[in-house]
C-alpha cells in the first residue's frame, strides 16, 4: 500500500494547462508548451523565465530538446512541427504533413530525426536538416497519443486510442539513409547535405517498408495514452484510460504483459521509468503522480493537488529530477534528498557519512575510506531504493574521546533514530543493537559525553543516555519547535521555531538568545565562537549568543559549508557556486561548480567535499581574496601590503571593493590598467599619479577627457597650478579665465583677452575684460558686437566721458535714441583674491599606513590556520569554552571571567584589572559591624552569648552598589574616595566635600516617637537595598537653566559657580537607564564647554591690551561648545574685536559663520545681520591681518585648558578623566583647571553614572 509524503520540489511556475516538458541534457533548462500556444523556457535552478516562444496557433501539446544542438522542436494543434534555435532566438523552419492535432516531438539521440505522433492516426519521422519527411508509420486506427525513440535501439514505441501499444523497428531506415549518406560522401550529421529525399504520393498514403511493426501489444481495456522504453531493461511501461499501469517485457521474437500496477482513480495521462533506480513514476486526471516499486509492482509513494490534473511527465536523463505539467502550471521535484548524512570529527582528521547502508568514515590524513557498520532499514514501508529511506542526518559524540558514538537519523515514518556505537580508532566493527534505536523529529544531537537529545513526536526536547534510557524530558520555551541543532558546547541546543533560532540550556532550561533565520537546514560552528547559520536561501553568521553579524542572501540553493583552519572564513557551496564568507558581511565567489557537492573541511588550499554518490573529493580553492579582505577588516596592514606585493590580486570586483572601504590607495599599488588606475588616483586624491597616469592615456588612447577629472580634482584640493595645466588641455578657456580671476593672475587674464580676441570669441572677450575690471576693453567690446546703447551705457557709467560722447554721436547720426542714465549706480569691479601665487593651503593629514610601502614590514600571509584573524577581543572568547582555539597555549589570560567586560563602560563590576574593587575584603567595615564572631565570643567559658547582629542597612547600600552616592549616603567616605579615585582619578575632595555631606545628610530621617525614647530612623530607598538619590537628573537639568540664563545675561561669575556646581554634582547622580546615563553625560560635557568659554573670556579682558592675544581668545571662544543662541553672542564679540584690530581675514570668517547661524535670519537680529554684512564686505576688501595669529581655522583643533591655546589635530595631548578637558602633554599629574577635582593623564575606566 502506498503512503503520502512531502513533495521535494525544486522549482514550480503557474501558467496555463501544461501539455509539453523537456529537459536540457546539460543546462538547467526546461522547456514548457502551454495550452494556450506559448513556449516557454525556465531556468528551473534559478526561478527565472529565459525566454517565450509564441508562433504556434493554437494548443502546443509536444516539445524536445535536441542533444547537442540549440534546437527546440515543438507540435501542436495547427498541424505543424516548428523547429527553433534558442540561442537565435527565432523559428529557424516550419514542417507540414500531418493532417490533424500533433500530439508529440522528438529528436533522435543520434540521427538528425524527428520523430512526430498525431491524431491523424499517424506517425511521422523527419530529417530536420534536409526539412522533409523521410517515413510514414501507418497502421493504428485511432488517434496516436505519442510516440518515443529507444535511447539505444533502433526501435520505436507508440500508443494510441485503439487500445494497442506498437513497438516499430528502424533498422532498415537506418541502413537505408547509411548508405545514401555513404554514396554522397557525407555523413549524417554533415550540414552541407543538398536537400530532397521527400516520399512520393504512394509512400505519404499508404507508408513505407522502412519501418516495421515489430509488436502489437493488447491488453488494455481503453485508449493507451502513454508509453516508454526502459533506458537498458529489454521493457516497457504503458498508462490508459482505463486506470492502469501496465509492465511489458521484450524479447527477440515477441512481447508480453509482466504485470499490471492499480490505483490510480481516473484516466492515467503518463508513465515512464526512472532513469536512475527501479521505479516507475506515473500521473493522472486523478491529480495524482504515483510512484511504484518496479520489482515488487505495487505503490510506494503519492502526491497530491488538490484542484489540478496531471497530463504530462519529463525525467532529466543525467540528473535525479522529474518536471510534472498540470492544469496551472508545472513542478520540477525530486523523490528523494541527495545529500548524504555525514559529520566532521571534532578534531578535524577523520569524516564520518552514510554511503548506500554502510556507516563509512574517511581518514584526512591516510586519504582512505573504511566501513565501520551496515545500518538497518528504517521504517515499516521503506523498503524500496530512491524514494527518501536512506539516513538524512548523522550527528558524531564531540564530547566522548574514548569512543565512537554515532546518530544517525532518518525521516521515514515521521522519523527515527539509530545510535552506534564503535571503537574511535575504527579498527572493529561498529555496535548495532535493537534497543538503541527510537522515533524522533529531525536529527539528535549530543549534549555531553554521554548523553544525546531528541525531540519527540510531542515536540518535548527528551534527554538520552548512551544505553538509549530516558533520564529526562525538557518542554522547550516555545511550542513550535520541529529541529534540534549542535549549540556550540555542551548542554546547549539550538533549536529551530517557525523563522528562528533559539539558543537554549537545557540544564537551566534558560533561553541565552535568538536569531530570525528563515528555513534554516544546517549551523556549523567555528573554532573561534561563531556560528553559521545555513539556510535555503541564503548564510547568517552569528556569536556565541546568537547576536547576528551579518547576512547573506543568495538567488539559488545553499547546499553545505564549513569554515577554515583559523575560524573566520566560512566556505559554503551553492549549487553551482563555491563562496566565502566573513563576519562583516563581505563574500564573494571561489570557483564555479559543474555538479553540487557538499563541503566537509576547508585546509590551506584544499576543499574537501562528498559528492551525491558518498565519493569523498578534494578540491584545489583560492581563497586569498578572502585572506585579503580578512586582513584589511582586522588592520593588519603588514600583511595586506605584503599581499599586495606577492599575489596576483586583480579584478575589479576587488578594486570597487577597496574604493568601497574607504583604501583606494591599496589599489592603485596593485593596479596597471592605465584608466582604472587613473580613476583610483582621484578617489584617493593622488595628483601626482593622475597627472601621469593622464599623460600615458593621452599618448597611448588619445584619451584627452581624462584632464577634465583631473582638474576638478585638483580644484578641490586648491592647486590651482594642475588645474591650469588641465584646462590648457581641454582648451577650456572660459573655466582657465575664471581661475585666473580666483587667483589673482591679472597678467595671463590679459592673455587671455588677447586669445579670445584672435579667436573671435565676443562673450570670451568680454568675459576676460569684465574680470579684468577693464572698461574701455568692455565698451570696445559691446560696439564692436553692435550693442551700441549698452556701450554708451557703460562708457557713461564708467566716466569714459570721450567714448559716451562718441556713441552718443554715432547713435543720434543714425536716429536712434540714446538711453538715459542717471546718478545712482555702483562700480563692477573685480575681488581681490587673497592668495595670489601659491597653491591653497590644505589641512595636514598624517600619511596613512598603507600608503607607505616601504615601511611595511614583510610577512608570511599564507600561514594563515596558525593567526587568530578575528580581531574581536573578547567578544567570541566564551567562558563556556565554546570554539577555543588550541593555538593559545598556556596564556594567562583568563577568557571567561576577567576578559568579557573589558568594554563594559557601563556599570563599575568589573575590567578593572590591578584596582579591582572587591567591596566584600579590601573595604573597611562600616561603623557600628560587630569585631568579633561568635567563636570568639564563646572561648572564655559556658555563659550565653548573644548571636551577632546582622548586615546593617547602610552596610547593604554599600555591598549592592559601585556608585559613589550610595556609598556617600551609607556614610563609608572612605570607600567612595577610592571609589572616585578609581573611577575618575580624583585627588582634591575638598572641592566636592559640600557634596559628600549634603549626600549624607540626605540619606537618613529621624521621626521623634514616645518620650523618652530615642528618635526613630528612616532611610528612603529608590529600590530595594539602594537608598534615594540626593541629586537626581532634574536637579542637574535645573541648574543648567540657571546657568545658561547668568551666560545669557552676562553674569559670567554667576554662571560659572552655577557650572561649577553642575560639574561637582554630576559624580552624585544616579542614572537607572541607559538614555538618563547619557544625559547626565551630556551635562558634565556642557558643564565643561561653558567653564572654559568664560575662562576664555575673563582672559580677553585682561588681555585687551594685546591685539593679537585677544583676537585669539576671542576665535577661541567660538570653538567652544555652546547653544547656538550663545554661540551667536561669542561670534558677534569674536567680529567686533577682529575687526577692531584690524584683523580683517579672521574678521571675515567670523561674519560669515554668523551669517550661516539659522538665528541671524530673525526679525529681531536684523541689524546684526545688517552689520556682519557690512564687516564682511570690508574684511574682504583688505584681505589682510595686521597681526600673527596662532589660529588657523582650516585645521581641527581642540582647546588647551591650562593654556588656553589650541592643540592641533595629530599633536599629542592629555585628558582629565572625569570632565575630559584636554592639555598638552606637560602638564600630566596636575590638577585639572576646569574640574578642579582630577589629576590630568591618568588612564582610567571613567565616570559610572549607574549601579
Amino acid at each position: 500500500e502506498s503512503f503520502h509524503l512531502r513533495m521535494l520540489e525544486k522549482f514550480s511556475s503557474k501558467s496555463a494547462r501544461v501539455k509539453g516538458l523537456a529537459f536540457h541534457p546539460i543546462r538547467p533548462w526546461l522547456c514548457v508548451s502551454l495550452h494556450n500556444g506559448s513556449i516557454q523556457l525556465w531556468d528551473y535552478r534559478v526561478g527565472t523565465l529565459i525566454d517565450r516562444f509564441e508562433e504556434h496557433d493554437g494548443p502546443v501539446r509536444g516539445v524536445d530538446f535536441h542533444t547537442k544542438e540549440s534546437l527546440i522542436a515543438s507540435g501542436g494543434d495547427d498541424y505543424k512541427i516548428k523547429v527553433w534555435d534558442y540561442k537565435l532566438r527565432r523559428c529557424l523552419f516550419t514542417l507540414l504533413g500531418h493532417l490533424d492535432y500533433i500530439r508529440t516531438v522528438q529528436f533522435h539521440p543520434s540521427h538528425p530525426w524527428i520523430l512526430s505522433a498525431s491524431d491523424d492516426q499517424t506517425i511521422r519521422m523527419w530529417n530536420w536538416q534536409v526539412r522533409t519527411c523521410m517515413s510514414v508509420l501507418t497502421g493504428h486506427n485511432h488517434y496516436v497519443m505519442c510516440a518515443n525513440f529507444h535511447p539505444k535501439e533502433d526501435l520505436i514505441v507508440s500508443a494510441s486510442l485503439d487500445q494497442t501499444v506498437r513497438v516499430w523497428d528502424t533498422s532498415g531506415l537506418v541502413k537505408k539513409h547509411s548508405m545514401e549518406n555513404s554514396s554522397l560522401g557525407l555523413g549524417l550529421d554533415d550540414p552541407m547535405r543538398p536537400p530532397g529525399g521527400g516520399l512520393n504520393m504512394q509512400a505519404e498514403l499508404f507508408g513505407t517498408n522502412d519501418v516495421i511493426v515489430k509488436y502489437v501489444l493488447e491488453g488494455h481495456d481503453r485508449g493507451v495514452n502513454w508509453a516508454s522504453f526502459h533506458p537498458t531493461l529489454p521493457l516497457l511501461v504503458s498508462a490508459a484510460d482505463d486506470r492502469h499501469v501496465k509492465l511489458w517485457r521484450m524479447s527477440e521474437t515477441k512481447a508480453w504483459e509482466v504485470d499490471t500496477m492499480r490505483g490510480h482513480t481516473n484516466n492515467v495521462s503518463c508513465v515512464m521509468f526512472h532513469p536512475r533506480v527501479e521505479l516507475v513514476v506515473s500521473n493522472s486526471e486523478d491529480r495524482s503522480i504515483r510512484v511504484w516499486d518496479m520489482s515488487k509492482r505495487v505503490g510506494v509513494q503519492t502526491f497530491r493537488r488538490e484542484n489540478d490534473r496531471f497530463w504530462i511527465l519529463a525525467a532529466h536523463k543525467t540528473q535525479n529530477l522529474l518536471a510534472a505539467g498540470h492544469d496551472s502550471g508545472m513542478i520540477v521535484f525530486k523523490l528523494e534528498r541527495e545529500r548524504p548524512a555525514m559529520e566532521l570529527h571534532e578534531e578535524g582528521d577523520k569524516l564520518y557519512f552514510v554511503k548506500g547502508r554502510e556507516l563509512c568514515v574517511y581518514d584526512f590524513q591516510k586519504g582512505r575510506e573504511q566501513p565501520i557498520a551496515n545500518l538497518r532499514r528504517p521504517g515499516q514501508f521503506a523498503q524500496t531504493d530512491g524514494i527518501g529511506n536512506s539516513p538524512r542526518y548523522l550527528t558524531y559524540n564531540s564530547f566522548n574521546p574514548t569512543e565512537g558514538n554515532v546518530l544517525v537519523c532518518s525521516d521515514i515514518d515521521g522519523g527515527t533514530y539509530e545510535l552506534v556505537t564503535f571503537a574511535s580508532n575504527g579498527s572493529n566493527s561498529g555496535n548495532l543493537q535493537e534497543g538503541k534505536r527510537g522515533t524522533c523529529v529531525g536529527p539528535g544531537v549530543f549534549v555531553a559525553r554521554n548523553r544525546f537529545a531528541i525531540l519527540d513526536k510531542s515536540r518535548n526536547i527528551v534527554i538520552k543516555n548512551l544505553q538509549n534510557e530516558t533520564t529526562k524530558k525538557v518542554l522547550p520555551p516555545t511550542p513550535v519547535v520541529d529541529m534540534l541543532f549542535n549549540g556550540g558546547t555542551a548542554g546547549r541546543l539550538l533549536l529551530r521555531c517557525e523563522d528562528k533560532l533559539v539558543l537554549f540550556e537545557q540544564q537551566s532550561r534558560r533561553v541565552l538568545g535568538e536569531v530570525t533565520a528563515p528555513k534554516v537546514k544546517a549551523v556549523s560552528w567555528s573554532s573561534s565562537g561563531l556560528c553559521a547559520i545555513l539556510c535555503r536561501d541564503g548564510v547568517i553568521i552569528a556569536d556565541r549568543n546568537m547576536e547576528q553579524l551579518c547576512s547573506i542572501s543568495e538567488t539559488v540553493r545553499v547546499k553545505s559549508g564549513a569554515w577554515d583552519a583559523s575560524g573566520n572564513i566560512f566556505i559554503y557551496t551553492t549549487t553551482n557556486h563555491v563562496k566565502y564568507c566573513l563576519a562583516n558581511g563581505d563574500t564573494g565567489i571561489i570557483r564555479t561548480l559543474e555538479q553540487p557537492i557538499y563541503v566537509t573541511k576547508v585546509h590551506k588550499k584544499q576543499m574537501f567535499c562528498l559528492d551525491r554518490e558518498g565519493k569523498v573529493k578534494v578540491i584545489a580553492i583560492d581563497t586569498t581574496e578572502a585572506i585579503f579582505k580578512l586582513a584589511l577588516e582586522n588592520k593588519r596592514y603588514g600583511q595586506v601590503m605584503e599581499m599586495v606585493r606577492h599575489s596576483r590580486l586583480c579584478g575589479k570586483a576587488i578594486v570597487a571593493y577597496l574604493q568601497a572601504k574607504g583604501f583606494p590607495e591599496v589599489a592603485l599599488h596593485f593596479v596597471r590598467e592605465p584608466k582604472t588606475r587613473f580613476n583610483l588616483a582621484l578617489a584617493c586624491g593622488n595628483i601626482e599619479v593622475a597627472m601621469e597616469t593622464a599623460f600615458l592615456l593621452e599618448q597611448e588612447e588619445g584619451d584627452s577627457s581624462c584632464w577634465h577629472d583631473l582638474g576638478v580634482e585638483a580644484l578641490k584640493q586648491g592647486n590651482h597650478q594642475v588645474v591650469e595645466m588641465a584646462y590648457q588641455r581641454t582648451k577650456d578657456f572660459d573655466r582657465l579665465s575664471f581661475l585666473y580671476l580666483i587667483t589673482g593672475d591679472t597678467e595671463k587674464l590679459r592673455k587671455m583677452l588677447k586669445i579670445s580676441e584672435m579667436r573671435g570669441d565676443t562673450m570670451g572677450r568680454y568675459h576676460n575684460a569684465l574680470f579684468l575690471g577693464d572698461a574701455a576693453e568692455r565698451v570696445k567690446v559691446l560696439e564692436a558686437s553692435g550693442n551700441t546703447n549698452l556701450a554708451y551705457v557703460c562708457a557713461k557709467v564708467h566716466g569714459l566721458d570721450e567714448d559716451a560722447e562718441r556713441i552718443k554721436a554715432a547713435l543720434e547720426e543714425a536716429e536712434k535714441e540714446v538711453p538715459e542714465v542717471d546718478g545712482t549706480y555702483t562700480l563692477l569691479q573685480p575681488p581681490t583674491p587673497i592668495n595670489r601665487a601659491q597653491n591653497w593651503p590644505l589641512l595636514e593629514v598624517k600619511k596613512h599606513t598603507l600608503e607607505n610601502l616601504n615601511g611595511v614590514g614583510d610577512g608570511d600571509y599564507t600561514n594563515v590556520e596558525n593567526d587568530d584573524f578575528s580581531g574581536r577581543g573578547d567578544d567570541h572568547a566564551g567562558d563556556d569554552g565554546v570554539g577555543q582555539s588550541t593555538s593559545w597555549g598556556e596564556d594567562d589570560i583568563d577568557l571567561g571571567d576577567e576578559n568579557d567586560d573589558n568594554d563594559d563602560f557601563g556599570d563599575g563590576d568589573g575590567g578593572w584589572g590591578d584596582d579591582d574593587l572587591d567591596l566584600g575584603d579590601d573595604m573597611p567595615a562600616p561603623s557600628g559591624s560587630p569585631a568579633k564572631t561568635d567563636e570568639d565570643m564563646n572561648q572564655g567559658g559556658d555563659f550565653f552569648s548573644p548571636p551577632s547582629a546582622g548586615t546593617s542597612r547602610t552596610a547593604a547600600w554599600i555591598s549592592n552598589s559601585s556608585h559613589v552616592a550610595d556609598h556617600t549616603a551609607a556614610g563609608s567616605v572612605d570607600t567612595a574616595m577610592q571609589l572616585l579615585n578609581r573611577q575618575i582619578a580624583a585627588s582634591n575632595f575638598d572641592a566636592i566635600k559640600d557634596k559628600f555631606v549634603q549626600s549624607h545628610l540626605s540619606s537618613t530621617y529621624k521621626v521623634t516617637g514616645m518620650p523618652f525614647t530615642p528618635p526613630l530612623k528612616i532611610h528612603p530607598t529608590r529600590k530595594p537595598g539602594l537608598p534615594a538619590a540626593t541629586f537626581t537628573l532634574d536637579m542637574g537639568l535645573n541648574t543648567l537653566k540657571s546657568a545658561y540664563a547668568f551666560f545669557k545675561s552676562g553674569k559670567f561669575s554667576e554662571s560659572a559657580a552655577a557650572f561649577t556646581s553642575l560639574l561637582h554634582m554630576v559624580p552624585f547622580i544616579v542614572a537607572e537607564t541607559r538614555e538618563e546615563a547619557s544625559q547626565v553625560k551630556e551635562l558634565l560635557e556642557n558643564a565643561r564647554e561653558y567653564i572654559t568659554a568664560i575662562r576664555i573670556k575673563a582672559a580677553m579682558a585682561e588681555a585687551a591690551a594685546d591685539p593679537a592675544r585677544s583676537t585669539e581668545l576671542s576665535a577661541y571662544f567660538t570653538h567652544c561648545n555652546l547653544q547656538p543662541a550663545h554661540l551667536l553672542l561669542a561670534l558677534r564679540s569674536a567680529m567686533g574685536t577682529a575687526f577692531k584690530h584690524k584683523n580683517f581675514i579672521a574678521a571675515a570668517s567670523f561674519s560669515r559663520r554668523l551669517l550661516e547661524l539659522p538665528d541671524v535670519s530673525s526679525a529681531k537680529n536684523a541689524d546684526l545681520k545688517a552689520k556682519a554684512g557690512k564687516v564682511l564686505q570690508k574684511s574682504e576688501a583688505q584681505a589682510r591681518n595686521e597681526h600673527e595669529l596662532n589660529y588657523d581655522e582650516a585645521k581641527g583643533f581642540k582647546i588647551d585648558a591650562f593654556k588656553l591655546s589650541p592643540i592641533y589635530r595629530g599633536d599629542d595631548l592629555i585628558e582629565c578623566s572625569f570632565c575630559g578637558s584636554t592639555y598638552s602633554v606637560d602638564y600630566k599629574g596636575k590638577l585639572c583647571v576646569t574640574c578642579n577635582v582630577s589629576t590630568v593623564g591618568s588612564k582610567t575606566l571613567g565616570l559610572v553614572t549607574g549601579v
